[in-house]
């Protein structure tokens, strides 16, 4: 009750005082004032009934006010009491907000880290975490025991959130998330979610993660909150519970006791942060572990006349196929459709005057991140992760590419439409002109994250670069994206001559799949990304057929496995890798590498890790003995009577 309205002024309670009459005879009394006493009297029961009148208007006053205060006490009175007025409800609702609470501490306790691991047996299982937390949390006093409560929830919605991020990592780059270096992914992330889905539903859907974080967030520590409390007023039951069950874990440890295939005694929280812990180790560590391996570079130094002298005079093309793996030709799925393509590439391209010679390499990556891919290609060292590629991109370490233009006998071009914006890298990858998405002249439609076609980017490098005669011959790298995630929709192969400036994509982007209807079914994506794949293979086949000369050579292998909805869980991460030439003098270079003849790798040809590459590539093509440095293969045949 508010004290304002018990400071009203109370009634007047005070008596009046009469004063007795005189005597008839005496002479009348004076009041001291001098007021005759007869006035005087007047005057005192005037006083007496003003002060009357006020006395009633205070009570009138004070008794609304008390009711005024009584309403406004009501009202929330009311209010706080519905378990009072409605007490199956209140305990109802009680009940299961606690079982809920229940539900979500022991799902997150018990909850893997890969979605091939989301079975029912992994939550039927005793977490010995949760028996620790029980017993710690009956053990405490009550300011302790709140504030480890409030610390166990928040600790415990990390780990599911991290646990997530596993999963999600594990689907898409079949790796756990690195809690290091991974972040930048997201924005990368947040891109690829605004090329496949629009600037809205990008936006929508960050927002939405947000929110859904921050629910984790707060909804596990009122949760662990809430048990804490039920267990110290059921302190008796909740300590014999956990002796039970501690020693009901026990046992099961000791037995090796399973349910479903899943151990019933289970360390999975406990497992997890173990993981992640020596994960942060590794990945603080290997920051210097790499640079010492970045520091040694066996060609950095070679003269330039001494370097790829059996290519000089050659237009040397080094292509990359976004997600072309050894799933594409290994899994019987796909298998007779792609290999029906390289097949007949093959032969095509034998008609044509080419010889090719195929094998595997294995990726640093899968699933995504072709840059770490691209670079290990190049540099001749192991990718894995960010920070390696921002410390190799950032040295003097040089890459293949740069290589031909360290030599002074070639100009140096790269057609990459999956770029965007700015890309310092260019020069680290010694590439004289870099034509992005925004320099390919195409006016077509996006089809989903790949904003140009495949044989349209072929054609422009052609038109920009191929096509044109330069006093020197020309060393390219070209990025193929039409064969990346989602698979949909996918461009057609048309004319050559009726490419245009792409506009002619229109109908056929229009007419093609939708990428949120094709991932609802794992078929459908296995079946779009063959689709995808045969397509890069056409485009590239046939621009080696109309556009390959003498002088041609090109080198083309996919930079990583596509995601595990299409490989299936433990894929390799092999990539098929093959070589082609007019001149049978580029693939006599290799004849000591024992590959396979045609586009086709077989089971047997030799795997080599990716980043091995660039030393084998470099020495089979540098100097040999005889050789005079700065001339062309053709010229030491000649002068050897060849």
């Amino acid at each position: 009750m508010p004290h304002s309205t018990r400071l009203s002024q109370p009634p007047n309670t005070k008596k009046a005082t009469t004063t007795e009459a005189p005597p008839p005879d005496g002479p009348p009394e004076q009041t001291p004032d001098g007021t005759a006493p007869e006035v005087a009297a007047d005057q005192e029961v005037a006083a007496v009934k003003e002060a009357a009148a006020e006395d009633q208007e205070a009570v009138a006053v004070q008794e609304v006010a008390t009711d005024q205060e009584a309403a406004v006490d009501q009202e929330p009175v009311a209010g706080r009491r519905w378990r009072d007025r409605y007490p199956a409800v209140a305990r109802a609702v009680g009940r299961t907000v606690t079982a809920l609470a229940a539900v979500l501490v022991l799902s997150a306790l018990l909850l893997p880290n890969q979605l091939t691991r989301l079975t029912p047996g992994e939550f039927l299982r005793i977490p010995v975490e949760g028996i620790f937390g029980a017993a710690l949390l009956l053990l405490l006093p009550p300011k302790a025991r709140r504030v480890a409560a409030v610390v166990a929830g928040v600790g415990l919605g990390l780990r599911t959130l991290l646990n997530c991020l596993d999963m999600g990592f594990y689907s898409v780059l079949a790796r756990p998330f690195d809690p290091v270096l991974d972040w930048i992914l997201f924005d990368d992330a947040e891109s690829f979610l605004k090329d496949s889905i629009g600037q809205a539903g990008a936006i929508g859907a960050v927002l939405g993660v947000v929110l859904l974080v921050l629910a984790l967030l707060v909804l596990m520590t009122l949760a662990v909150v809430r048990l804490s409390r039920l267990l110290v007023r059921h302190s008796a039951v909740a300590t014999r519970t956990t002796l039970v069950l501690g020693t009901v874990w026990i046992t099961c440890a000791a037995l090796g006791v399973q349910l479903a295939g899943v151990p019933v005694a289970a360390a999975n929280t406990a497992d997890l942060v173990q993981d992640s812990a020596q994960r942060l180790r590794a990945s603080l560590a290997d920051q210097q572990v790499f640079a010492k391996e970045a520091g040694v570079d066996a060609f950095r130094d070679t003269p330039p006349d001494q370097l790829l002298t059996g290519l000089r005079g050659k237009d040397v093309i080094f292509t990359f196929i976004e997600s072309y793996g050894r799933s594409a030709i290994a899994d019987p799925a796909m298998a007779s459709q792609v290999d029906a393509v390289l097949k007949d590439g093959t032969k095509r391209l034998r008609k044509a005057g080419f010889a090719s010679r195929s094998a595997w390499l294995t990726s640093p990556t899968a699933g995504g991140g072709s840059w770490l891919a691209h670079s290990t290609f190049m540099s001749g060292l192991w990718i894995k992760n960010q920070q390696r590629y921002r410390t190799v991109t950032s040295s003097d370490r040089m890459p293949l590419t740069d290589a031909f233009k360290r030599s002074g006998a070639w100009r140096t071009a790269g057609i990459m439409p999956g770029v965007t914006r700015s890309w310092p890298e260019g020069k680290f990858y010694g590439l004289d002109h870099v034509y992005d998405t925004h320099h390919l002249g195409y006016k077509g439609p996006q089809f989903s994250w790949s904003r140009v076609p495949d044989q349209y980017s072929l054609s422009a490098f052609e038109r920009l670069e191929h096509g044109k005669r330069h006093d020197k011959p020309l060393m390219s790298e070209i990025i193929l994206v039409s064969s990346h995630n989602p698979w949909a929709p996918i461009p057609k192969m048309i004319g050559w001559d009726e490419l245009g400036d792409g506009s002619v994509y229109d109908a056929i982007e229009k007419a093609g799949k939708d990428p949120k209807e094709v991932w609802k079914d794992p078929a459908q994506v296995r079946n779009e990304y063959r689709r995808a794949i045969q397509y890069s293979l056409h485009s590239l086949i046939s621009y080696m057929e109309k556009y390959g000369n003498k002088n041609t050579v090109l080198v083309f292998l996919g930079d990583h496995q596509p995601v595990p909805t299409v490989t299936g869980e433990n894929a390799s991460r092999d990539v098929p890798v093959a070589i082609v030439a007019h001149d049978p003098a580029v693939l006599d270079r290799i004849s000591g590498w024992n590959w396979q003849n045609g586009l086709k790798p077989g089971p047997k040809t030799p795997v080599w890790r990716m980043d091995t590459f660039r030393d084998r590539f470099l020495t089979a093509y540098g100097p040999r003995p005889g050789e005079t440095p700065g001339e062309t293969p053709g010229e030491t045949s000649r002068r050897s009577g060849r």
